[in-house]
């Protein structure tokens, strides 16, 4: 009897120990934001959104915008140096670049470079004056030159398309269609970091560690152990987030919610 009685416990204490670890962040601060998508705040506190197809950049009273609605809908926002800042135009296959006070201070067109003809899907900023671009007629990544003009193919043609992307100076991280994340460096060398769930968006925030949002839920996945860890939030409706320097940013409902949050 004594036996079955430690084997119970025994089993029960395993259970409690193989369930999920939940991530708990604590919340700082909610602010209003009447936006058609919300970009990213930066560190000095500025919010960047998109209105109307407009981009803002705002901080109190404090209210930069940018319009070229010749270029269509922008796509995406590269935000890394605010002194920098990159706007993707996909339906016009343009760049182009603004200073901290959102005033243009470069155009590209690629669709005028005759030598090496380019159909960019996927765009951010690199190091050294160049940008990070994926030439979606060849399916292949490489680095485009500010100042030359020039596009050097860093890969071979990829096999599977590309379904998320982010940058930083030195890497293009990458998820397929096969859920596979994958990363290359400026010299060309691709690394695969392991597989994710399915999800709706994702960040990635180190090589081990990738947030992704299924749904309304957000999970903390570690390549290391391939396991996911839920991430507990008051919000109900999730409809865009950001990790930045240890805080989590939750758009929703016209709002801002401001976490702390400590990653694995």
């Amino acid at each position: 009897m004594k036996k079955i009685i430690i084997s119970f416990w025994m089993f029960f204490l395993s259970v409690g120990l193989a369930q999920e670890k939940k991530i708990t962040p604590i919340l700082l601060s909610n602010q209003q934001l009447v936006a058609d998508e919300f970009i990213n705040m930066d560190s000095f506190g500025y919010c960047y959104y998109i209105k109307g197809n407009v981009f803002y950049k705002q901080k109190d009273a404090e209210l930069f915008q940018y319009k070229n609605l010749s270029l269509g809908k922008i796509k995406r926002v590269d935000l890394q140096n605010p002194l920098k800042i990159v706007l993707f135009y996909e339906g016009f296959n343009s760049v182009i670049t603004l200073d901290n006070q959102l005033n243009e201070t470069s155009s590209i067109n690629f669709s005028k470079n005759k030598n090496n003809p380019i159909v960019t899907s996927a765009v951010g900023l690199a190091s050294q004056n160049r940008l990070w671009v994926f030439n979606s007629l060849p399916m292949q990544l490489g680095l485009y030159d500010f100042t030359k003009q020039v596009f050097q193919p860093l890969s071979q043609p990829f096999q599977d398309p590309i379904e998320y992307y982010q940058t930083d100076y030195n890497q293009f991280y990458w998820v397929d269609s096969n859920r596979t994340v994958s990363f290359c460096d400026v010299f060309g060398k691709i690394s695969t970091l392991g597989k994710i769930p399915e999800f709706d968006s994702a960040q990635i925030i180190s090589t081990d560690v990738v947030i992704y949002q299924s749904g309304n839920q957000l999970y903390c996945h570690s390549f290391k152990e391939n396991k996911s860890s839920p991430i507990n939030l008051d919000e109900k409706i999730v409809e865009k987030f950001r990790i930045k320097d240890q805080f989590l940013i939750i758009f929703t409902n016209n709002e801002i919610s401001t976490y702390q949050i400590s990653l694995p």
